[in-house]
């Protein structure tokens, strides 16, 4: 996701070639014994839904400078360029279809063993002890943000405002100090001088 965002199309490209080769690896069979492979078109579609919906709701909850509806939606459409190469089809360009086409997969969704084997794991998530509290802010926030139907299928209530603001308000905080801690060696710092030295060649080339 890192370089695909913030990197070069050369690299953003490669990635991609490397995950499609990694899916047509990955192959099984459901419990209720219908096979799947990891390079199903629909599959991959349902995984870019969940994913940028998602990354956008988190974004949008927790910066102090949350998008415009323009801007939203040229997430999904720059978004869509991705999951189209890595497969999927008729993907959103807007922040409307993304949600409208998420609710259409509801009636395959289901709650079973293996989900709640990944919620354990998600909330006893393996890390250093000083890495936990932030952890475990971030997996707070993660199912406060979850839509209504998911909560009720995963059998969960929502936080009261009053736990959302202080986890929110911890989040930012702890946000801005690992914004500054990255600002000139983050993948985001790098993508910032690949632009610039790209602007400086292209205003030094003849004719510009």
């Amino acid at each position: 996701m890192a370089t695909t965002t913030y990197g070069g199309t050369a690299a953003a490209l490669q990635t991609i070639e490397r995950v499609t080769r990694i899916h047509a690896h990955i192959r099984g069979t459901l419990p209720d014994g219908t096979p799947y492979v990891a390079n199903d078109p629909q599959l991959i579609r349902w995984v870019h839904l969940g994913e940028i919906t998602s990354f956008l709701r988190a974004y949008q909850d927790l910066s102090l400078q949350p998008l415009r509806s323009d801007r939203q939606d040229l997430y999904f459409a720059e978004m869509a360029q991705i999951g189209e190469r890595l497969g999927a089809h008729n993907l959103p360009q807007t922040r409307h279809q993304a949600l409208s086409q998420l609710q259409d997969f509801r009636s395959e969704l289901r709650v079973d063993e293996r989900t709640r084997e990944t919620i354990d794991l998600i909330e006893h998530y393996p890390c250093a002890p000083l890495d936990r509290p932030l952890v475990s802010l971030i997996v707070r926030a993660a199912f406060q943000m979850l839509p209504d139907w998911a909560l009720e299928m995963l059998e969960r209530e929502r936080s009261c405002a009053l736990e959302q603001a202080a986890v929110r308000t911890a989040l930012q905080g702890m946000g801005a100090s690992l914004a500054w801690a990255f600002a000139e060696t983050g993948v985001a710092a790098r993508a910032r001088q690949r632009m610039t030295t790209e602007l400086k060649a292209v205003g030094s080339s003849p004719g510009t």
